[in-house]
């Protein structure tokens, strides 16, 4: 059985590499490439692949908004994240918004096609250099620091730290700018920041954003 794939990722090159790599199997079809979160969305209502691989960092929505509005329309929709963030935080909201599968672009070449095989089968794939903070959370529990955030409000904060300012948030995010607004104040209070740049540097700090 062919296992039909919608590659997200915004940069060409690498959407390109990774097509070969996956058509190169014989089992694995390529049906569609998306550029963003938006396209993601649309693309899988339009398509409806097996599987699709998503990037997290892209302009406009981003990779875990577009899984939440993705896995909304489709509970069983399977999604394996490939991604250059090696966090515990990223997995763990991934993992919170029904991905299964998670794989780092740093070892993605390696595993992506045993990632792809086992996600089209229901079976969860979480990359070897990610299961140390799996281990880690089931030893010590949740102890992040946006443990509190809600998905929105975590996904709110990474734009918020990425620079977007609350109008540019609202139309990335189909929201009111007052909705924003509201999420903004929430999102300082529960982090203890006194505006964006606060939020910004503690992003860096836990390893978010690049500085």
């Amino acid at each position: 059985m062919t296992i039909r794939v919608l590659l997200v990722d915004d940069h060409e090159v690498v959407r390109a590499g990774y097509h070969r790599l996956l058509e190169s199997t014989g089992d694995i079809q390529v049906v569609a490439e998306a550029t963003s979160g938006e396209e993601a969305y649309q693309i899988f209502r339009e398509c409806q692949p097996d599987v699709i691989i998503m990037d997290l960092s892209m302009p406009g929505m981003g990779g875990l908004e577009a899984i939440r509005k993705i896995k909304s329309y489709e509970k069983q929709a399977k999604i394996l994240v490939f991604s250059v963030h090696e966090s515990d935080i990223f997995l763990e909201r991934a993992i919170e918004e029904g991905v299964l599968g998670y794989i780092t672009k740093r070892s993605a070449a390696k595993v992506m096609i045993e990632a792809v095989r086992q996600v089209a089968l229901g079976k969860p794939f979480i990359g070897q250099e990610m299961q140390q903070f799996l281990i880690k959370d089931r030893k010590e529990g949740c102890n992040s620091v946006f443990a509190g955030l809600s998905p929105r409000e975590f996904e709110i904060f990474l734009l918020l730290a990425e620079g977007k300012t609350v109008n540019e948030i609202a139309e990335t995010l189909n929201l009111s700018p007052k909705t924003v607004g509201h999420h903004y104040t929430s999102i300082k209070n529960k982090l203890n920041a006194s505006n964006a740049a606060e939020l910004t540097r503690l992003a860096i700090r836990e390893g978010l954003l690049q500085p």
